[in-house]
């Protein structure tokens, strides 16, 4: 009387159906496991991944192949829904028979029954599969366990898997798969099943290298600037940096080095980390906020102005301490220069803060492409750890720095000005100096590792 294809049709075939049998011969099928899909588990396992199987298979069945690919990794019995209660470790252990306290066993026809404790006790374990289930109840397991916050991700190529995969967080399809669930993912496999152990590490990769390029941008690209108009606004010094020469460094000079970095290797097996916590764990944090800003974007703001006053110490005589608090003073007749010459210092000084940001910004850049290892275990050269696209963008970082100042149409048209040849290396040294106090940072988390520098660092 049940309809054909449901749990009750086979509860009742298997009630009803096998009585009074005469048994001729036995013929049997398998349906093997894809060869690569155990490694794709026990790689996604040693990620911190938890990997679930949810199949409309009969329950021995679904058992034997869990086991076969490492989805059941112990030889105890799995437990099941009579033994869940709060918490799946504080389970006792049914007399004469050993359970796994980590694995568990759901059959299809049980989901709609579970309560909610049921529910949260399910979301403990660590290896699970749902046997015999309908495309309502995969859904509804998708939807239990974001529910708990967990991230989801469902493969599937079926029909039936469509609704999973477009409830998940994450719906991956094969190319081999159906239609409907490759319109339903957001995720396409083009090759094999165990590309998504690669997927699951490139995503690691970018999203570490994406810290490395904010934390790359931020001390020139908006602590340095703001400083010289704070200097500007509020102590009356002279503009240390001009508009145009903010904009140039952030559309030119940072932009094709912060490229560079997305193409760093990564430092050390990512498949080693836990997921991060996708609500705590942001692109952007305190402690990037704290590498950019207070550490290396003090330095650079610090000696870029320090080269300005010193420009305009040696060239012009001008002191510090008559600059600060100038205001309106700055103007014609000032330390016994026309309006004409003082606009000129000024727009040479601005240049020379532009060009040391420039340059001090090829020490943040070998700083910020590792945060733990030093330059001598990460250094561009080696093979290992290459990535030709970081000189090659430094250069034109330079090429566009020196066109920027000596080319008279910019000049002319910008304000910018040719500065001392001396204001061209000192700048050199300043970024071996930012690479320096970044390498004692290194070392001081690495030695120690529970101290206060480790704890704030990034």
């Amino acid at each position: 009387t049940a309809a054909v294809g449901t749990n009750q049709f086979n509860d009742e075939l298997l009630a009803n159906g096998v009585q009074d049998l005469t048994i001729i011969g036995i013929f049997g099928i398998i349906d093997p496991p894809r060869p690569e899909i155990p490694e794709t588990v026990a790689a996604c396992r040693r990620a911190g991944i938890r990997f679930f199987m949810v199949t409309g298979d009969f329950g021995l069945t679904a058992a034997a192949i869990a086991r076969d690919i490492g989805i059941f990794s112990g030889t105890a019995e799995p437990d099941t829904v009579a033994d869940l209660v709060a918490s799946p470790v504080a389970v006792p252990a049914e007399k004469n028979e050993e359970r796994s306290r980590r694995s568990l066993m759901v059959e299809g026809s049980q989901i709609s029954t579970l309560s909610e404790n049921q529910w949260n006790s399910i979301c403990q374990y660590e290896e699970i599969v749902f046997a015999r289930t309908t495309p309502e109840q995969k859904l509804r397991i998708v939807e239990e366990l974001k529910s708990r916050d967990n991230v989801v991700a469902v493969t599937g190529d079926g029909v039936n898997d469509a609704p999973a995969l477009r409830a998940a967080d994450i719906g991956i399809a094969v190319v081999s798969g159906s239609d409907v669930a490759i319109e339903a993912a957001d995720l396409v496999l083009l090759d094999k099943f165990d590309s998504i152990v690669e997927a699951i590490r490139l995503g690691r990769l970018v999203f570490q290298n994406l810290q490395k390029v904010i934390a790359y941008l931020l001390p020139a690209g908006s602590w340095s600037e703001i400083w010289p108009v704070i200097m500007n606004v509020f102590f009356g010094v002279p503009l240390p940096l001009s508009s145009f020469l903010m904009i140039i460094i952030c559309v030119f000079t940072d932009l094709f080095l912060s490229l560079s970095l997305i193409m760093e290797k990564e430092e050390f097996d990512l498949l080693s980390l836990p997921p991060r916590n996708h609500k705590t764990d942001h692109l952007i944090n305190l402690r990037i906020y704290g590498q950019s800003y207070l550490f290396v974007g003090v330095m650079e703001a610090f000696c870029a102005h320090i080269m300005f006053f010193l420009y305009m110490y040696k060239k012009a005589g001008i002191p510090f301490h008559a600059l600060v608090f100038a205001f309106e003073k700055y103007s014609d007749g000032f330390y016994g220069y026309t309006e004409a010459e003082l606009t000129n210092f000024n727009n040479v000084g601005q240049s020379v803060y532009f060009v040391t940001l420039v340059i001090m910004q090829w020490g943040n850049i070998l700083s910020v492409r590792s945060k733990r290892m030093s330059i001598l275990q990460a250094d561009p050269i080696r093979a290992k750890r290459r990535n030709p696209w970081l000189p090659l963008a430094m250069l034109v970082s330079l090429v566009i720095a020196i066109f920027v100042t000596e080319e008279p149409g910019l000049q002319s048209l910008f304000n910018t000005a040719s500065i001392p040849l001396e204001f061209w290396f000192i700048p050199l040294a300043l970024a071996f100096g930012v690479l320096v106090m970044d390498e004692l940072r290194k070392v001081l988390v690495r030695v120690f590792p529970r101290g206060p520098i480790a704890k704030i660092a990034w």
